[in-house]
Parts: C-alpha cells; sequence; structure tokens
C-alpha cells in the first residue's frame, strides 16, 4: 500500500527480545466467571476474534497448488484470492468438491449432530471424514472449536437461504455471500475501527463509490502486506486464554498440556465432543443474552498477548512458539515500514518513542514497559504491528472504556476492507449499490453476525 517507504530495520535479537515482553505472564488462577477482568475490552463481544479469523481464512484463501509455491517460495505476489467471496465455504464448488455438498449440489453438507446449547436442538459438528478431518473449503477453519462452528453457521445459514430463494446453487451463493459482505462492512468493520472511520470512506453516501486514499491497485485487486503481515493481526492481542462454550461445560484453554485428550482444550483439527455446541449467547449480544448477563468479552488491542500464545504447540508452530515473535520476524522478512513511517504517509500525529510502552491497557498495568528499554534500535523505528497495537492502547482512558484500532490501524483495515469488496466486480457494492438484506432476517432494522447465527439456529 506503501510502496515507496523504507523497509524498517531490525535486529532478529531485538525482536524476539520484544515478543518475550508483549507474552504476558501465566496467570496461575483466571478471573473468576462473573467477575469483572480488566482485560476484557467492554467494546468487542470476543465473538469477534473469531469472527475476525474467519474473515482472514476467507481473504487468504489458497487454491494454488503446493508446486507452484514451491517453484516461487519467495514471491511477494499473493497466489490467493483476495475477495469476501466465502471460498473458505464454498471451496471450488458442487461440480469440483462434490463431498462438500449434499446429494442436491445445491445445499452443504453436515457434520454429526451436538448438544449442549438448549436454544439450538439442531446444532451439528463440521462434516467430517473417517479420520475426522473436516470436509470443509479450507481445513484452517477446523483450527479451533470456536471458528469451526462459526463454520457451521455459515453451512447452516447457506442450507436456510436455498430454502427461502428459488433458482440455481450460483443465485443462492450469491445471495449468502451479500449477506456476509454485509456483516463484513456493517457490523465486523466498525465494532473493530469505529463507524467513523467506515463512513469517512462514504463521504457520498453508502451507495456511492468510496473514497480511498492510500489502497489503489495499479492493475488487480491486491493484499497489502502492511495489511496482512501486521493491521490485520491485531486480533492477536484480543484472544482470550480461556472460554467458556456452553451453560454446562466448565471453561476451556486455548491450549493444554494435553492436547491429545478431546476434551482437554479448545484445539481443533478433531471432532467436537458431542456436547460441546457453542451457546452463541457466550459470544455475541443475542436478543437472548439477559439470560446469561452478558457474552465474554474480547481481551483489549494492546501490546499484550495472553501466555498460551507465548508457547505455541508444536503442531501449530515452531521455531519460533512465541505468536508475538513470529509476528515481528514475519514483519521484518516482509520488510515492512515502521509505524512511524506509516503515520507520517497518512498524516497523522506520531506517537513520540516515550509513549510508546509495553503492557495490558488496564488501570493497574500503566504505564509499561518502554520499547527503548527493549532496544535503543527502535527509535523511530517500532516495528509496525507492535506500533499499530500501541496506537490502539493510547485510546485507554480506564478498565470500562471500549478500545478499537486507532488511526494507522484503522487506515489499513477500512481501506483494505473497503477496497477489495470495491475492487470485486461481483460484490455487492458493484453488482447491486442498494442491497440490503432481506427483511424476514433482519431484527428492527438490523442484520449482522448475530443475526445470521440466530437464523441458522432458528432453521
Amino acid at each position: 500500500m506503501f510502496r515507496s517507504l523504507p523497509a524498517a530495520h531490525h535486529h532478529d535479537e531485538d525482536l524476539t527480545a520484544l515478543g518475550a515482553a508483549m507474552t504476558a505472564e501465566a496467570e496461575d488462577h483466571p478471573t473468576p466467571e462473573g467477575t469483572a477482568d480488566d482485560e476484557e475490552n467492554p467494546g468487542i463481544a470476543a465473538g469477534y476474534t473469531y469472527l475476525g479469523q474467519l474473515i482472514d481464512h476467507d481473504l487468504t484463501f489458497d487454491p494454488v497448488s503446493s508446486l507452484q509455491r514451491t517453484n516461487d517460495p519467495d514471491a511477494l505476489v499473493d497466489f490467493r484470492t483476495p475477495r469476501f467471496d466465502l471460498d473458505c465455504v464454498y471451496g471450488r464448488g458442487p461440480s469440483d468438491q462434490p463431498y462438500l455438498y449434499q446429494p442436491d449440489g445445491r445445499s452443504m453438507l453436515l457434520g454429526e449432530p451436538l448438544s449442549g446449547n438448549p436454544g439450538d436442538p439442531h446444532a451439528v459438528d463440521l462434516p467430517r471424514n473417517s479420520g475426522g478431518r473436516a470436509l470443509i473449503g479450507d481445513p484452517r477453519n477446523d483450527e479451533n472449536r470456536i471458528v469451526a462452528q462459526l463454520q457451521v453457521a455459515l453451512l447452516r445459514f447457506h442450507n436456510l437461504m436455498t430454502t427461502r430463494i428459488t433458482g440455481p446453487f450460483e443465485h443462492v451463493a450469491e445471495q449468502v455471500r451479500w449477506h456476509y459482505q454485509w456483516i463484513v462492512l456493517h457490523d465486523f468493520l466498525p465494532t473493530i475501527v469505529g463507524q467513523a472511520a467506515v463512513d469517512a470512506l462514504f463521504p457520498h453516501g453508502p451507495h456511492q463509490p468510496p473514497k480511498l486514499s492510500w489502497y489503489t491497485p495499479r492493475n488487480n485487486a491486491f493484499m497489502p502486506i502492511e495489511f496482512s503481515a501486521a493491521a490485520y493481526r491485531f486480533g492477536h492481542s484480543m484472544i482470550r486464554p480461556i472460554y467458556r462454550l456452553n451453560e454446562t461445560i466448565e471453561r476451556r484453554p486455548i491450549f493444554s498440556p494435553t492436547p491429545d485428550q478431546p476434551a482437554a482444550d479448545l484445539g481443533g483439527f478433531r471432532p467436537i465432543p458431542d456436547d460441546w455446541a457453542i451457546d452463541w449467547r457466550f459470544f455475541f449480544p443475542m436478543e437472548s443474552t439477559t439470560q446469561i448477563g452478558r457474552p465474554q468479552l474480547s481481551y483489549k488491542i494492546d501490546t499484550s498477548l495472553v501466555n498460551p500464545l507465548g508457547a505455541l504447540p508444536p503442531s501449530i508452530a515452531a521455531n519460533p512458539s512465541s505468536l508475538a515473535a513470529r509476528n515481528l520476524l514475519r514483519g521484518k522478512s516482509m520488510r515492512l515500514p515502521s509505524g512511524q513511517s506509516v503515520a507520517r504517509a497518512i498524516r497523522v500525529p506520531v506517537i513520540p518513542d516515550a509513549d510508546l510502552r509495553i503492557g495490558k491497557a488496564n488501570e493497574a498495568d500503566q504505564p509499561g514497559t518502554p520499547l527503548l528499554d527493549i532496544s535503543p534500535h527502535f527509535a523511530n523505528n517500532a516495528p509496525l504491528w507492535f506500533y499499530i497495537l500501541r496506537e490502539a492502547q493510547q485510546a485507554f482512558v480506564d478498565d470500562t472504556a471500549p478500545i478499537r484500532l486507532g488511526p494507522v490501524g484503522a487506515t489499513l483495515v477500512a481501506e483494505t476492507f473497503v477496497g477489495l469488496l470495491w475492487h470485486d466486480s461481483h460484490s455487492y457494492l458493484r453488482q447491486h449499490p442498494t442491497f440490503t438484506p432481506r427483511h424476514d432476517l433482519q431484527n428492527n432494522g438490523s442484520f449482522g453476525i448475530k443475526e445470521l447465527i440466530a437464523a441458522a439456529v432458528g432453521s
């Protein structure tokens, strides 16, 4: 996106040390349920962390053969399809991947029944083969048991739409994609960057072409590396170490020392235990959320990642196993500019070095460790991913104030999202600018992820 900016120069040992400092200490006693947790972000429910993950997988779906990638392993060309088209759900379609579909070639295949959510008697797992691996368009959507059940919600939503829309599969899929794109633009994006940042891209109204200042493709739509290798990794700071799925199952950690036990943690790539159906009231503010108090909240967007992300299981990553270090080192390998360089390029105030600190955004842990204590080489030279997290953290007022992305992060994420939609000739912005979700799916004129889930659960 900023082709003329020079790459930031960092030493691997400095980035590794910063990654370690960004990883929180282990919690021996997690905050009890029902007790205020000062790491929670009151502006963003926990489900948005995993909706963001599913969106990421959709944008980075990779249909290219492993041979082609091997022949050009260092290419910066994005071999993937950077479109909001639900390739992660539909794969290559019923003709090319019929095993993802029911025999009618119009409906999606579903898995075995699940229990645990009294409001969803038809809950199911992903469809799986005899070895327990998911039969879905993108296997990454089975990497944890939360995003897996979001994928199931999309499969069921598609099947619901087949009962309400006449015509061939392609027409149903188009309508599902447009409803999903609406959620991306009108629900997820405002939740993460704020409504004002979205509105600024549509100065002439939502039905007119957007005003894109920085996302300017030379030819085809593309995935900016500042987005993929830095800005969109903000979600890693939102991950909680432990989640409750429903009222009957105790909270489970994202990783555990005994991952070989099916009910030990939320790790995926295996069948979901049959009583682990997600009660979505614990993840989004559903209409009936008041019965359980409130949904779990995401953790704040800040410069601290929960401890389990400091030592990822070997099946996920190694050398290094720290997610923060991996992000920082990848930013270097992709030759990303510094956070300060991007801030100057988009003409927003640059955060002074003295205000670049590491730690949690809460009253107890302010002001945090100075970045320059890690290395003087970070002076006016902060890694872009770190800078974006700290920029969001600058909005911290107290433990009750929501935190969303700041100017640099919001610009990179919002312009990329809107730019990808606008440059996709099949998106609703181009095909049908006045499109709105079906009235029978809206709730008091609103349609977002919770309405999609409610429709899928009711089907």
